[in-house]
């Protein structure tokens, strides 16, 4: 059956937030005078992220709600644990103003999207909170782009679990095998998406994880520029990667 609709992952996919993050985390530290304590930007942005990946992990097993893991990278990185939650919300809130304005989508995001808007349906899967990304769609300008937006907060299942890629499905009332996913995560996207039976493509853009094999099942592509020519041929099934 041919594609009839594409579904995006929205951080690291459409939306650079490795670098938004960075360049956030860092313009936070120097306003909140923290850098000194880390020993070098490089060292707190490491583990910045070592932090959020960990508390990231207990939302995905559903052992906190999605407040309750911000206010704990918070309260982990700082090695506060006596924040309290307005505390921890507010020094949040302080780095999300940084981070924010350091947003961008990718350069190849909007090339694509009007190269497939007259074929091909959208949505959005995504692991955050229906609340950050619909937002952070409406800034960017890509919002009305999409049919659905659906997010493990609400949903109440994420990637790789085949019930997030499947709600995703019966959003556009489309089966699976019409249906692609364009993920940055080579397994939580990837994997995921093709043993859901949608057809998986993975968009590595040649940065960490340039030289790792892609699992069985996805495309793996270097820039979304190739996705239209993925979809045209829908080679799901042990595909070659594209480059490398």
């Amino acid at each position: 059956m041919p594609i009839k609709a594409v579904v995006w992952d929205v951080d690291d996919t459409l939306f650079d937030y490795t670098t938004a993050d960075r360049e956030g985390m860092r313009a936070h530290l120097v306003a909140e005078g923290l850098l000194a304590g880390y020993g070098s930007a490089e060292e707190a942005l490491v583990r910045w992220k070592e932090v959020t990946e960990q508390q990231w992990a207990r939302f995905a097993a559903r052992e906190v709600d999605f407040e309750t893991q911000r206010r704990d990278r918070t309260r982990v990185f700082l090695g506060r644990p006596e924040l309290t939650d307005t505390e921890a919300d507010d020094w949040f809130r302080r780095y999300v103003t940084h981070y924010e304005s350091a947003w961008s989508l990718f350069p190849d995001v909007l090339p694509v999207l009007d190269a497939l808007a007259a074929s091909h349906r959208h949505a959005v899967l995504s692991n955050s909170s229906l609340h950050v990304q619909d937002r952070k769609l409406r800034v960017l300008g890509v919002h009305d782009r999409f049919e659905a937006i659906l997010c493990a907060a609400e949903l109440g299942v994420s990637k790789p679990e085949a019930g997030a890629f499947l709600a995703a499905c019966d959003a556009l009332a489309l089966p699976p095998d019409q249906v692609a996913y364009v993920g940055d995560h080579p397994e939580i996207d990837g994997r995921g998406a093709a043993d859901a039976g949608l057809l998986s493509v993975w968009i590595d853009r040649g940065g960490a994880r340039a030289t790792v094999e892609p699992p069985v099942g996805p495309r793996r592509i270097a820039s979304l520029a190739e996705l239209p020519a993925v979809l045209a041929a829908d080679t799901r099934f042990g595909a070659p990667s594209t480059f490398g």
